[in-house]
């Protein structure tokens, strides 16, 4: 065996392999996505970029989950001949203020994505002396995903110091969508995409084989005979929303996807007009996507699950503020008897029965083995661990899920997750029982064997199944399969992903300038007489394995950690232009707007819409409002669904943050997010009309509705542009007020006269000084006064000057 030789990596500590040499040393050149299939040593690869990049600046190593980021670090330490105190982790479990220092100190930074974001945001670090950035699991980089934003500002930061930007992208399975891997390209700014599958040549030679079983199970009558009760009122769900007009066919293969693209359209349809068939279609949409979903535990699952899902469902029912659609179908006699016959038949799944038999077989063969099992649903993960124990102790079985806990789920904290890990691999447990938590973002090591209970359409999820098993040794995996069932679809559609997938970053070719994939041109009759008379080579994956150049590794380092030096005249040049810069952005810092931002809106789509503006935004704990724009100006920012909420919360009471939103600013403002119409509320129309009234004349707060978070930021932006640069308004947040100034006492006096509003008051004093001028003021000296008439001249001075009446 051969080992990399590097003076920063540790002798004997990496093997040579051809695939990744080749790919590292295009990655050290332009910014790249590498698609390896799990366990061929894509960190290796990230290894050998940074090892060559260190000399130019920091490191940051991404990955999506803190154990993740432990296991990457450890990985870096244990390879990479630097102090290893140099090699810090950045996450949540870090306080704030300790993470500038941690950053500060660091050559290399593994961190998790959102406290990078975070601390983007509140200043606290900056990107532009980062040579490289690594991003694993990159194909999370697409919509608001923290990836995306950190990308966008590594590239703007390192473009204000004149330096390339340099980022290696890492994931298994990139997706079969086109536009799916083209966004995630654009969002990296990858310039080409580095794919290898386990039948490569120079790949091939490190692949364990994987041993593939596929076990078809009969779905028992009595479990057919409850979906059939189920799909007989789905069908007639459907039939109510083809009647409505609004799905063109009945058809009960109606995917959870088309369900839930219907209930946005119809949430679209009901903010432009308020009509009763279009809430009964939205109420049915729910109806129809809970039966399906019932319909798939008992075809798929089993009763153990189909039994606490309907007892869920029958507590939002009988709850207060339980939805309608879950209310109609407990009253439908037959959902009633499929409950019934739930709670009733004393069989499971047979798929349980098949699982055992496979297990104990491999342990028959290899007592040491490793198995995971994997299912969609936690209520399922439960019910295998349970049966599995009546196997002890031949099988030990432990159930591994999520962080998130709900009333009836508890789920596992970080520490038990590692811990339940550490026992796994040393064999205190052998078969870890798993939901979509150990797919990626795990260290979870090789295993001989990976069951599905059952198959998934994501073929993402499906590669890296399967990715757990055969990286050491031979691996099999068994796929459990209900006849007649939507797992049968399931695996066909996953499969023909897969392939796709494959085919598309195969074709993809990736030019500096654009993102171009081959599907999009026209094929050419003879792809070899095509490229000799236009002189172009294809940019496929096959010809980048034949045009990758090997360079030695001893050659990236300057002499003695010493730069090139300048001459003298080139060096006073640079220092003039420096010093020229540095004026320029002193004064175009005293040009900045600035605005206040609450903490809580840190994870606002809002903040980043600002950052866009070159606003320089504040967090701070604001007592009042979310925003703050100027001296006078605090805003209070709410999404619909807020709005509605805070009407009916009490620890959320809107009317009060309003009322001491008006108190402490001059000019505030409310901003509402989105249709206050569209989507469910049980908040009667004329409590909304009520609440909005009040808002506007008790408070006097302006309302403005806007459609979304960017539409917020351009707003905020103007306003704060218009207070801060036109009006030469300075900013500054108000605290909550207990007590109200003298000015405010004296508006409050002159605003009290009837007739007499704020506005009118100001003019007043604003013209006569004080209180007792106004008062003494003769009508012709008020009617001189802006808005204050003949009218109104004449009650106020009727007001002061009649005798009491008792």
């Amino acid at each position: 065996m051969r080992f990399v030789e590097h003076p920063l990596i540790k002798e004997g500590s990496i093997e040579e392999r051809k695939y990744q040499i080749t790919i590292a040393e295009k990655a050290k050149k332009d910014s790249l996505m590498v698609v390896l299939p799990t366990g061929l040593g894509k960190t290796v690869i990230a290894a050998l970029v940074i090892a060559d990049k260190l000399r130019e600046g920091k490191i940051l190593f991404l990955a999506p989950t803190r154990p993740l980021v432990e296991q990457h670090a450890t990985f870096l330490r244990g390879v990479l001949n630097i102090e290893p105190t140099f090699i810090k982790t950045l996450t949540g479990s870090i306080p704030p203020e300790k993470r500038s220092e941690v950053w500060g100190n660091a050559k290399i930074v593994v961190a998790t994505p959102q406290v990078i974001e975070n601390d983007l945001l509140l200043g606290r670090i900056e990107l532009s002396d980062v040579a490289h950035v690594t991003f694993d699991e990159c194909h999370r980089a697409v919509g608001n995903y923290a990836y995306v934003f950190i990308s966008e500002k590594y590239h703007e930061q390192r473009a204000a110091v004149s330096k390339k930007p340099l980022i290696l992208g890492m994931t298994a399975s990139p997706g079969s969508d086109e536009s799916r891997i083209m966004e995630i390209c654009k969002n990296l700014r990858i310039k080409f995409v580095e794919v290898r599958t386990e039948h490569d040549p120079d790949v091939a030679p490190y692949v364990f084989r994987k041993d593939f079983e596929w076990v078809r199970v009969d779905v028992p009558e009595e479990m057919k005979e409850i979906r059939s009760l189920l799909m007989q009122v789905l069908e007639e769900k459907l039939n109510e929303l083809y009647e409505l007009g609004i799905i063109k066919r009945r058809r009960k293969d109606i995917t959870k996807t088309e369900l839930l693209e219907l209930q946005s359209m119809l949430q679209a349809k009901i903010s432009q007009e308020r009509s009763s068939a279009l809430y009964r279609a939205l109420s049915l949409q729910a109806e129809i996507l809970k039966l399906k979903h019932a319909a798939e535990l008992v075809e798929t699952q089993g009763l153990v699950a189909l039994r606490r899902y309907f007892e869920r469902l029958r507590n939002e029912a009988e709850s207060r503020g339980g939805s309608r659609a879950a209310k109609r179908l407990m009253k439908d006699e037959r959902v009633r008897r499929a409950v019934f016959l739930a709670n009733v038949i004393d069989e499971e799944h047979p798929k349980l029965e098949v699982l055992k038999r496979i297990l104990k077989r491999q342990l028959m063969l290899n007592k040491t083995s490793r198995i995971m099992v994997f299912t969609n649903f936690r209520d399922t993960a439960e019910m295998i661990t349970a049966a599995l124990q009546e196997l002890y102790p031949h099988v030990r079985a432990v159930r591994f899920v999520g962080q998130a806990s709900k009333p009836d789920d508890k789920g596992l904290k970080q520490k038990e997750q590692v811990e339940i890990i550490k026992k796994f691999k040393d064999g205190e447990y052998n078969v870890l029982v798993a939901t979509s938590v150990a797919e990626e973002g795990l260290d979870i090591p090789s295993t001989d064997l990976v069951v599905f209970y059952e198959p998934i359409p994501s073929e993402i999820r499906s590669i890296q199944r399967k990715g757990r098993a055969g990286r050491r040794k031979v691996g099999k995996v068994a796929i459990l399969i209900a006849k007649g069932t939507r797992d049968e679809a399931y695996y066909w559609l996953s499969r023909r992903k897969e392939l796709k997938m494959l085919r598309k970053i195969s074709e993809l070719s990736l030019e500096p300038d654009a993102l171009t994939p081959h599907a999009n041109a026209e094929p050419p009759a003879s792809a070899d007489t095509t490229a000799k008379e236009s002189g172009e080579t294809d940019v496929s994956a096959d010809s980048i394995k034949k045009k990758a150049m090997q360079k030695k590794l001893q050659d990236f380092f300057w002499r003695d950690g010493a730069e090139p030096k300048l001459g003298a005249a080139r060096k006073s040049k640079q220092e003039k232009k420096l010093k020229t810069e540095e004026k320029q952005n002193e004064s175009a810092e005293r040009e900045r707007i600035r605005i206040f931002v609450d903490q809580r809106e840190l994870r606002s789509q809002v903040i980043k819409f600002l950052m866009s503006f070159d606003v320089k935004l504040e967090f701070k704990n604001l007592d009042v409002g979310d925003y703050v724009l100027s001296s006078r100006v605090g805003v209070e920012r709410k999404t619909a669904v807020d709005f509605l909420t805070s009407l009916v919360s009490a620890e959320r009471n809107l009317l009060r943050q309003i009322k001491e939103l008006s108190e402490a600013y001059e000019r505030p403002l409310l901003i509402i997010e989105g249709d206050l119409k569209a989507g469910k509320t049980q908040i009667h129309p004329n409590a909304l009309r009520g609440a909005l009234a009040a808002i506007l004349t008790d408070f006097g707060v302006p309302i403005v509705q806007v459609e979304d978070e960017r539409e917020t930021a351009a707003l905020l932006h103007a306003i704060a542009k218009r207070e801060q640069l036109e009006l030469k308004r300075d900013v500054s947040p108000h605290d909550r007020k207990t007590a109200k100034t003298l000015k405010e006492q004296q508006e409050y006096v002159v605003s009290a006269i009837p007739g007499v509003g704020v506005a009118v008051a100001r003019n007043l004093l604003r013209r006569f000084k004080t209180v007792e001028r106004v008062m003494t003021a003769s009508e012709e000296e008020l009617m001189s006064v802006e808005r204050v008439g003949a009218a109104t001249a004449k009650r106020i001075r009727q007001v002061l000057i009649a005798e009491y009446d008792d």
